[in-house]
């Protein structure tokens, strides 16, 4: 017997329709914000949106994950607990926290799963993490396919949760002030601004200037859509789409993506099982690079290397379509093999390597007609950032998903049975007392055709792989009016789905109190501000968990020459400068600086111990 474990692909939602669709195509649980308290202020939901993404999950086995993953003040620490209470009753399967002081409170029996945003990165903490009681650990972004083998093996009985499409920050998550200190605005409280995709000039600590107006914090978008067997094999359990703020169009595609990807891999990997039920069908082929990107990276996933950052533009390039090959008047000619269609928009780069963008009105064949006059040069690569045929097809039904079924019709003294079984082993059978009158014509085929007319429900009927399809168990030729075993087949339906929805469990985890020291790689006995501690519950966490000085967030209290930003992606290796990789010296004298387009300068730090870039604020203008 093979040992199956079960695989998430676990999509985003930042309303109830982008996570019914979610589901619809493919999803084996969904992340939701919360009211309140979520990472992403602008997504929050209702709490009967929330009610009725549960109900359309839990009918597919799919999981609800809700996001209040946030620091909280005192404050605030009342009105989060009464929201997690409401939360648990709606059914919701897991919450995703950040703040220590969630599990100080009087908590129903929820699962926490340990957001990125506490910064998981090690053994010891993931370790630390599932010795609290965390069922689900989200890891950073920045590891390698090593690091999470080395987390999966020390801590076994722990889910681990990676990223493996969408946006990245630079910054490892929640360690990143930049936008508290620029803009007042908290990441850890939701409000991210979004620095590093701004640009800048870098330049030496003699003002020489190294870059000119570049986005050189911006990283292009994550895709591992061609390495989720060796994210498996890690010992990932689920795999994560980033994308709480994208459109319905964008959770369409790229879960039908991943969903087809895992379902290829699967078929010849039987350890691994997919953890919810259901098979979907598409009315369109998902493809990656229709949707939003800033081109793609594995980041540090096999290492570092230099394919990581989008220094031209923070904004969507899209697909490859080809180079110009011939500018008119009122048109441009495209050198390629992809059709261009009417509507596309399309963007490129100018001499500058600034972005512009153009709005095709017409296609003749390889002749685009834009809008506005194009000042293009031949040669440019030109890329589609919005297919309009293929976000048409995404604007309408574009996927149905079905739990497969058996269908028996037999026949008892007093009338008949008919029963339904589905892929999960759900049963139910209804008996129907009913004359017996002879037909004059065979009945198997019109019984076959009305049994299997199963419309818009959640089921088809499958025939093969443990599926015996439909099965007649009939003495006698008996004659059915159609409308007859249509009523009959639609009381079967509605109680499967009752019993569908009885049968769904839902985990139960009581939080207990813990004393297991916190782990500290310096300045043991101690926790800085990179602790984001502000309330009392989360400093009495630390107490509690070995460390005798607490400091409170910088939120709270912004600490001077603070490092406001931790960097897995470093300039100077950028730049080919790495005196540990790359062994060239620099042309240029540190420390390093950062320009901002309003003058403010920010200084860069590199510790090679850790292999990292730190990033300073310098708030006097022209130093």
């Amino acid at each position: 017997m093979i040992r199956q474990r079960k695989i998430e692909l676990l999509a985003p939602a930042k309303d109830l329709e982008c996570g019914i669709e979610a589901i619809n195509h493919g999803a084996d649980a969904v992340y939701i914000g919360a009211p309140k308290f979520g990472a992403r202020a602008d997504a929050g939901n209702s709490l009967d949106d929330i009610a009725a993404l549960i109900a359309h999950a839990h009918l597919y086995n799919v999981r609800i994950y809700v996001a209040l993953n946030t620091i909280l003040k005192d404050e605030e620490l009342s009105e989060a607990e009464k929201m997690i209470w409401r939360l648990y009753r709606l059914g919701v399967d897991a919450l995703i926290i950040q703040d220590w002081g969630i599990t100080r409170m009087q908590l129903p029996p929820i699962p926490l799963h340990a957001s990125t945003q506490m910064d998981n990165r090690t053994v010891e903490k993931v370790r630390f993490l599932a010795e609290a009681g965390f069922r689900q650990v989200v890891l950073a972004r920045e590891l390698s396919l090593q690091e999470i083998k080395a987390i999966h093996e020390t801590c076994p009985d722990v889910s681990l949760e990676v990223f493996v499409h969408g946006a990245l920050c630079v910054s490892y998550s929640g360690q990143c002030y930049m936008s508290q200190a620029c803009f007042g605005r908290s990441a850890n409280r939701g409000a991210c601004a979004q620095f590093c995709r701004l640009p800048f000039n870098m330049v030496d600590a003699d003002g020489k200037e190294i870059v000119h107006n570049k986005h050189l914090l911006s990283l292009k978008d994550l895709n591992q859509s061609d390495v989720l067997e060796e994210l498996l094999d890690a010992g990932v359990t689920s795999l994560k789409i980033e994308g709480r703020l994208k459109d319905v169009s964008y959770v369409k595609n790229v879960t039908a993506a991943y969903n087809e990807r895992l379902n290829a891999l699967l078929a010849r990997r039987r350890e691994y099982v997919r953890a919810s039920s259901g098979s979907c069908q598409y009315t369109f082929r998902p493809q990656l690079d229709k949707s939003f990107s800033r081109g793609f990276t594995h980041y540090f996933l096999n290492g570092r290397s230099s394919d990581v950052t989008s220094f031209d533009t923070p904004k969507s390039l899209g697909e490859e379509m080809g180079t110009v090959k011939e500018l008119r008047d009122n048109y441009f000619t495209v050198a390629g093999v992809k059709p261009f269609h009417n509507g596309d928009g399309i963007c490129f780069l100018d001499e500058r390597g600034n972005l512009k963008g153009l709005r095709i009105n017409r296609v003749e064949e390889n002749k685009l007609y834009p809008q506005e006059k194009p000042y293009i040069r031949p040669r440019t690569v030109v890329y589609r950032n919005f297919d309009q045929e293929f976000e048409k097809l995404l604007s309408r039904k574009s996927a149905e998903r079905k739990i497969a079924v058996s269908i028996s019709l037999a026949e008892i003294a007093s009338g008949f049975v008919l029963s339904m079984k589905d892929e999960d082993d759900n049963h139910v059978a209804l008996v129907f007392p009913y004359g017996k009158e002879l037909a004059h014509t065979s009945q198997v085929d019109n019984l076959y055709r009305l049994l299997s007319k199963l419309g818009n429900t959640l089921f088809e009927v499958k025939e093969g792989d443990g599926f015996q399809g439909i099965k007649l168990s009939l003495s006698d030729n008996w004659f059915f009016p159609a409308s007859v075993i249509a009523d009959w087949r639609r009381q079967v339906v509605e109680e499967l789905l009752k019993v569908r929805r009885i049968n769904y469990r839902t985990e139960l985890f009581k939080w207990l109190p813990t004393r297991h020291s916190f782990p500290l790689s310096v300045g043991a006995g101690k926790i800085t501000y990179l602790g984001n501690v502000m309330n009392a519950k989360a400093a009495s966490f630390y107490h509690d968990h070995g460390l005798a000085s607490v400091e409170s967030a910088y939120e709270l209290q912004p600490v001077e020459d603070a490092a406001l930003m931790f960097c897995k992606h470093c300039l100077r290796y950028s730049m080919g400068w790495c005196p540990t990789l790359q062994k060239q010296p620099a042309p240029y004298k540190e420390p390093y600086y950062l320009i901002s387009t309003d003058g403010k300068r920010f200084r860069l730090e590199f510790d090679c111990k850790h292999c990292q870039m730190k990033v300073y604020a310098e708030w006097q203008k022209g130093k």
